[in-house]
């Protein structure tokens, strides 16, 4: 028989009680259903646990956070650290509601919605990058806690009051989410496939295309040889991932701006 509840361990799939423990751990407010703690004070803070498996996810990705990992980097036992935090699941909720706090918010009335908006995609991007596991995580229906929530009020802070309904406000903040997920996707893909292959895109194209150069007829593909062409003789920035999601979230924001613009 287990000595654990059934609803803690490694799953990543929360349980309701799960849920109301988390929310609750989230928010600072006590568990109503934790035993009074006994015998010596603990070696480590909440938020020191935090940190070590958000350090352990960052270098060795998500699949390998355990509780047992994170025990053994702070040099505890694995029953121990459910006295910190009772299961993986909760364990989670805690680490992407702290990366999310990495994101610097824009004063209220600092700027104008375009340049809030474009603030906060690009924090995304970045802590996307420095934490390539919230992907795998998944932010679709992150836990609530207080910095999840501040940042989604940034958000639709930036876009009131410029014309917009409050259903129309929750789509337009939607629409650059979803835009800075895939495009964060997209780069992480392509890291991954450098990774594997030992190639950069660059070179990975230079290699491919003198084995296309006598399979593919230019009549039937005009267009691709067209700008292929003006790739080889330089007329074509080699964009890197950062600047093709700057082009992509200004021509978003650009849509957004026609779209208020069609309003007046």
């Amino acid at each position: 028989m287990s000595a654990q509840p059934p609803d803690r361990g490694d799953s990543d799939a929360p349980g309701p009680e799960s849920r109301a423990r988390s929310l609750a751990r989230l928010w600072g407010a006590p568990d109503p259903d934790a035993a009074p703690r006994r015998g010596p004070k603990p070696r480590h803070s909440v938020e020191a646990v935090v940190q070590a498996a958000i350090a352990l996810a960052d270098a060795e990705g998500l699949d390998a956070l355990s509780m047992r990992r994170v025990a053994e980097m702070l040099r505890l036992s694995p029953m121990s650290l459910y006295t910190y935090v009772p299961s993986k699941a909760e364990l989670l909720d805690l680490m992407l509601d702290h990366v999310v706090g990495e994101i610097a918010e824009p004063k209220a009335g600092d700027g104008d919605w375009r340049a809030q908006v474009t603030q906060l995609a690009r924090q995304r991007w970045l802590i996307a990058q420095r934490h390539p596991w919230l992907l795998q995580a998944g932010m679709r229906r992150p836990p609530l806690g207080p910095n999840v929530l501040a940042k989604a009020e940034a958000a639709l802070r930036a876009v009131d009051g410029i014309g917009l309904s409050e259903s129309e406000m929750d789509q337009v903040t939607a629409l650059v989410a979803n835009y800075v997920r895939g495009a964060v996707r997209g780069a992480l893909d392509a890291a991954e496939a450098e990774r594997e292959s030992g190639m950069t895109d660059e070179e990975w194209w230079s290699q491919q295309g003198p084995l296309l150069a006598g399979l593919i007829d230019p009549s039937r593909y005009p267009t691709t040889v067209r700008i292929g062409e003006a790739y080889k003789a330089g007329q074509i920035p080699r964009g890197d991932r950062e600047s093709n999601f700057e082009f992509g979230l200004q021509r978003v924001l650009d849509g957004v701006e026609a779209y208020i613009s069609g309003r007046r």
